[in-house]
């Protein structure tokens, strides 16, 4: 029988608005149980300083030149996720094996193979005298991959946990939007891609027009009116872009530049519109010949929650696509990703894979994420 470990996750995403931590215990495998969820929220405008430093980081090259500026915020950063950490430590009598440390993703060009997380792993694991795993996305690009999506490993055993019926299509709606479809329980028949933008349009505009950090309940976008010809335009400048066959992307891959002379409620529902295009063509593309089948898509990450954007995806996918809340099949849909960074600290510890072919692009099934341990004498 194996051995389950109790693993916590920590995921900071392209949202950049906290940490989301889970406690699970799992054999890294075939089973995992949920011990804890807690959200902390970033304070101080740490929020805002990520976004600052972010919007300077367009090339490689900025990450030396910004280098000293990167080094002070990841100290930063990491100090903030051991507060985290401490805080789960004292809340359970459970002994912590793991700390899956995703970090903040700075930087992501798969063209160059380069994906920049910060996130100080060693002085992590010193200051929480805790065995962390970090730089998950590492090994995969060396070996051909994007570093992006690492979820999908996890989407299956949750499926499978959840005797949630096959098959069936995860859709993580965070910053960037990616989708997994599982239709068995046979690890390299996993098919998973980022689709496009997720919440990041809509977030960088009404960050832009200081109307808060997001778009609650898709509110905004309900008030205005989308621009057709500004939403054809952009539509057009995406599917002509020249990395077409990429798997993956950054927020900064996107931004809303585009939108001049409109009011910010049709600038919402214009980048809610594009957003939704995007995601329900992307879904609709990958299914491939399957698309014209019944599949559930459930729906986790903040966009779960943004009605306009699941309304403009429903309205543009076949009736036998039924979209649905992940939270409605017993899954909190906040903590799927810290979840599966919980997971896949396991199974780096254990050397099994957590990408795939068909995932991240990678040449063959590889494990990743460096193990430290940087308190012991």
């Amino acid at each position: 029988m194996s051995k389950n470990y109790y693993s916590l996750g920590l995921m900071s995403g392209t949202s950049v608005d906290g940490v989301d931590a889970s406690l699970i215990n799992s054999d890294g495998d075939t089973n995992y149980k949920v011990e804890i969820n807690k959200y902390f929220e970033y304070e101080n405008n740490f929020s805002q300083k990520i976004h600052s430093l972010k919007e300077k980081i367009n090339a490689v090259t900025d990450l030396e030149t910004y280098s000293t500026e990167l080094k002070a915020l990841e100290r930063e950063l990491t100090i903030f996720h051991s507060k985290v950490v401490i805080d789960i430590v004292k809340s359970t009598k459970k002994k912590i094996d793991f700390v899956g440390f995703h970090g903040q993703t700075i930087f992501h060009d798969p063209s160059k193979k380069i994906s920049k997380q910060i996130g100080d792993g060693k002085l992590l694991s010193q200051l929480t005298q805790t065995t962390v795993v970090y730089n998950f996305r590492q090994k995969d690009i060396q070996n051909g991959g994007e570093g992006a999506p690492l979820a999908p490993i996890f989407h299956k055993v949750l499926v499978k946990q959840n005797k949630i019926k096959l098959p069936v299509c995860i859709l993580n709606i965070g910053g960037i939007s990616n989708v997994t479809i599982v239709e068995d329980y046979q690890q390299n028949n996993l098919k998973s891609r980022d689709l496009g933008p997720g919440n990041c349009l809509i977030d960088a505009w009404v960050r832009k027009n200081k109307k808060g950090n997001f778009d609650k309940d898709g509110a905004y976008a309900k008030m205005g009116k989308t621009n057709d010809l500004i939403l054809n335009q952009a539509l057009d400048n995406f599917d002509n872009r020249p990395d077409k066959n990429r798997l993956s992307f950054d927020t900064k891959d996107f931004d809303v530049n585009f939108l001049r002379g409109v009011s910010f409620e049709d600038g919402a529902a214009t980048l809610t519109d594009l957003s939704g295009i995007i995601i329900g063509g992307g879904l609709f593309s990958l299914l491939g010949e399957k698309r014209n089948e019944s599949f559930k898509v459930l729906v986790s990450g903040g966009g779960r929650k943004n009605k306009s954007l699941i309304q403009s995806i429903r309205s543009r996918i076949p009736q036998k696509l039924s979209i649905e809340s992940i939270d409605d099949f017993g899954v909190n849909g906040d903590y799927v990703e810290s979840q599966a960074f919980a997971y896949l600290a396991i199974r780096r510890f254990l050397e099994l894979p957590i990408s795939f072919p068909d995932t991240t692009g990678c040449k063959s099934p590889v494990t990743g994420g460096e193990i430290t341990q940087n308190f012991l004498i």
